[in-house]
């Protein structure tokens, strides 16, 4: 059994990937949000879901739990925390790099002073469904873009088509 210091254990966290788009890790994406050594050895992690409900957190735990079993730990208490709510503005430069590199359109600044305004109807590049400005094509970096479908995927993204160079993609929506 090993013994690691909160440094230690959060370096190990900072490889656990999230199982919806493994090219994030759980600290790009904001959600990693405390971790606490106590003095027998437990390991407590506080992680964030990115929405009431997400489906990936039962893994993303089971993955946390495994990561620090294989340096040792002895045990280990992940704690899901719903307050402050996890926001797209807590994901990291790296991992919205990321994002662009695989494919699917990082979230853009959420509107400040409060929610978006919802429009009646929808224009072609000029924005989403609900009003939210369009996404740039994460292959050719085009702003003209369309939205096929609020959701795709998974919950957190919706479906977009760039009419400059005719590809879909994916945009993962500002929370």
């Amino acid at each position: 059994m090993a013994t690691l210091d909160r440094e230690q254990a959060l370096r190990v966290l900072e490889q656990v990937t999230d199982p919806e788009i493994p090219v994030l890790t759980i600290a790009d994406l904001g959600i990693l949000r405390d971790v606490r050594v106590e003095a027998d050895g437990t390991v407590h992690v506080d992680i964030t879901p990115t929405y009431s409900g997400c489906p990936a957190m039962d893994e993303i735990r089971a993955d946390v739990g495994a990561a620090l079993a294989r340096e040792g730990v002895p045990r280990v208490a992940v704690h899901l925390v719903h307050h402050p709510v996890w926001t797209t503005d807590w994901m990291s430069a790296e991992g919205r790099r990321k994002l662009t590199e695989y494919g699917i359109a990082p979230p853009g600044p959420r509107p400040a002073g409060g929610p978006v305004a919802l429009e009646l109807g929808y224009r072609p590049g000029l924005g989403g469904t609900d009003g939210t400005p369009a996404p740039a094509c994460p292959r050719c970096g085009s702003d003209r873009t369309e939205e096929l479908a609020r959701f795709a995927s998974t919950a957190c993204k919706s479906l977009w088509r760039c009419t400059a160079c005719r590809e879909p993609f994916d945009h993962f929506k500002e929370f």
